[in-house]
């Protein structure tokens, strides 16, 4: 069983202790690749680091993470410096597959609203204009989020909605506005988990699997520390819940994927 990680934030301190480890027993567990998502410039070295460590197995975003915006009065000059990584990657990285993390999140505060919106679109535009994916960030915050992206609908956008978890309204609304999928995270095992529902209605070929590591862990490991090795109990609850086994959800998930991102995951042993 060959799986992906399509996002993972491996390189943040909570594995500065046993970084290399856990590569390894997410490798044991058959995770190929990881997806890396940037958050803002005061991580692109530790990402970059791991990427240049792994260039096999690990693949690097680039973006502004939408809650780096808020109370950041250079905000605009950290877009800058996304705009120009996507132009010319730094030394030792061949390139970024997507545009992220982007996007909307109003959990902690709905003041900077306009601020994160004009990141969204700016980063959106790059994608396009560098003919890259986008991958979402959205947390209380989805119908400001299908608003926005509708307003590109027709002109090739594509992407992924990172730990989807609103309603199959939503799925559906967005799914007619581009090439998406949807990332399926640790939240789909908890015993009250309304994603869980949707997912049985979801269609395979749109989804992809992640952990967002060292957050959302799944269940049995809940209230620790997650890791990209139990993205396999994510794709044993999506099996679950749609009557399949774990190696077809597995293979379908990770050549959507690989599909997206333009990535090649490598059988481990």
């Amino acid at each position: 069983m060959t799986l992906i990680d399509t996002h993972s934030h491996l390189y943040e301190p909570e594995f500065d202790a046993d970084r290399e480890e856990a590569l390894a027993r997410a490798a044991a567990e058959g995770v190929g690749h990881l997806l890396l998502p940037a958050i803002d410039a005061e991580s692109h070295e530790l990402l970059f680091a791991l990427c240049r460590r792994h260039p096999e197995r690990c693949t690097p975003m680039m973006g502004l993470h939408p809650t780096s915006v808020n109370d950041n009065p250079r905000w605009q000059e950290e877009l800058d410096k996304v705009e120009l990584y996507l132009q010319s990657p730094p030394e030792g990285i061949a390139r970024f597959c997507a545009v992220g993390e982007i996007g909307l999140d109003l959990y902690w505060s709905r003041d900077f609203r306009e601020e994160q919106t004009e990141a969204f679109r700016r980063q959106i535009e790059m994608a396009l204009t560098h003919r890259l994916p986008i991958a979402v960030h959205t947390r209380d915050a989805w119908p400001e989020t299908v608003e926005l992206i509708r307003t590109f609908r027709g002109r090739g956008l594509r992407g992924v909605f990172h730990a989807f978890s609103d309603s199959i309204e939503t799925y559906r609304a967005l799914k007619e506005c581009g090439e998406f999928a949807f990332g399926i995270g640790g939240v789909v095992t908890y015993k009250k988990s309304r994603i869980a529902e949707t997912v049985r209605e979801m269609e395979l070929g749109d989804l992809v699997l992640e952990t967002d590591c060292p957050y959302l862990t799944p269940v049995p490991h809940r209230g620790e520390r997650n890791e990209s090795s139990y993205v396999r109990y994510v794709c044993a609850k999506v099996a679950e819940l749609k009557g399949l086994t774990a190696e077809e959800v597995a293979a379908a998930t990770t050549a959507n994927a690989e599909r997206m991102f333009g990535v090649t995951c490598l059988p481990q042993a």
